[in-house]
């Protein structure tokens, strides 16, 4: 009888396709880390959760990190191709934002473990921007219908250096970073919504990246009252509402959502989902608005079920194979 392996031959080894997709694990475990966090000071949640999570999104970071240097020493090709390409390339700011959102988790409890985290994290990303929009600006293969929101996530990082920035640096450090995450969000909201409006669908693979367009402006709200000593004024206001509407907006659109096969790029739903519940959560804190607290916790529940069922079908996946694939 013939049998037919399932092993994948050394061409197509694991470690040579192991996608950089993979640390959005840790951008939404880490997430979700701070959002209970959150939820300890907005509600007394238990703190065995957001610690819990804390430990996972490191260990998993730690070990992402050390394959990925062994796919880089061994796979140098696999590596430079992935910086080639219009979508992977975006993701290898989700190292450096790992680093950056467990800088921010590590903080209440190990203070000098976060300003390493986050020194080497901000550091890390800067240098990734600049590589990252470098093949922007000077490779003329991308074409507009590769653009998808993916290519937020390294703008991203920036907004993020701000949150744990202001304590472990001179507040000009975290201006910096600001002022490029929030100028070139809107220069990145304007190609990437021409893309969406006037060219064909995304691939029902990329449509989980859609949620990415939540982040910027959650993440700038709250990078913003950290910059300004916690004041809700009018930007914040702004940043906050723009975070919101695009949730509702996409909350439309459930059933395209639901109907979307499961593939890494599913990991994209993650950290936007996290990013609003923490940004609503504060919004409670700071406004002592019972509404907020009320969508605060309705959203953390959501976020916690999607990553529970992120978690689980990915298991399910590698169990089955089907992480480490050649595209």
């Amino acid at each position: 009888m013939h049998h037919t392996s399932t092993a994948l031959p050394e061409s197509h080894s694991r470690l040579q396709h192991l996608p950089i997709a993979l640390f959005a694990t840790v951008m939404g475990l880490a997430g979700l880390s701070i959002a209970w966090m959150k939820a300890q000071h907005a509600a007394a949640a238990p703190a065995v959760v957001a610690d819990s999570l804390r430990w996972i999104a490191s260990l998993i970071w730690l070990t992402l990190l050390l394959a990925y240097t062994a796919k880089w020493l061994k796979y140098p090709d696999a590596v430079r191709a992935e910086r080639q390409h219009p979508v992977k390339l975006n993701f290898l700011a989700a190292i450096t934002i790992g680093l950056l959102l467990l800088s921010v988790a590590w903080t209440p409890s190990a203070p000098s473990l976060a300003r390493w985290l986050w020194t080497a994290g901000a550091c890390a990303h800067l240098l990734i921007t600049l590589v990252t929009m470098g093949t922007w600006l000077y490779r003329s293969q991308f074409t507009l219908q590769q653009v998808t929101a993916a290519w937020f996530i390294p703008v991203v990082g920036n907004i993020i250096v701000p949150i744990a920035g202001m304590r472990y640096a001179p507040p000009d450090v975290s201006w910096f970073f600001f002022s490029i995450g929030l100028v070139f969000w809107l220069v990145l909201m304007t190609i990437v919504l021409y893309r969406l409006f006037f060219h064909d669908p995304l691939p029902a693979k990329l449509n989980p990246t859609l949620f990415i367009l939540i982040a910027p402006p959650a993440v700038g709200f709250l990078a913003w009252l950290t910059l300004h000593d916690g004041q809700v004024d009018a930007l914040a206001r702004i940043l906050y509402s723009t975070a919101l509407f695009i949730a509702l907006l996409l909350s439309t659109q459930a059933r395209l959502f639901l109907r979307t096969p499961f593939f890494l790029s599913a990991w994209a739903y993650s950290f936007p989902l996290a990013a609003l519940t923490i940004a609503t959560l504060e919004m409670h804190l700071r406004t002592q608005t019972t509404f907020y607290l009320y969508l605060g916790l309705a959203l953390l529940t959501v976020t916690t079920a999607v990553i529970g069922i992120l978690v689980a079908k990915t298991l399910q996946a590698f169990a089955k194979g089907r992480i480490f694939l050649p595209d």
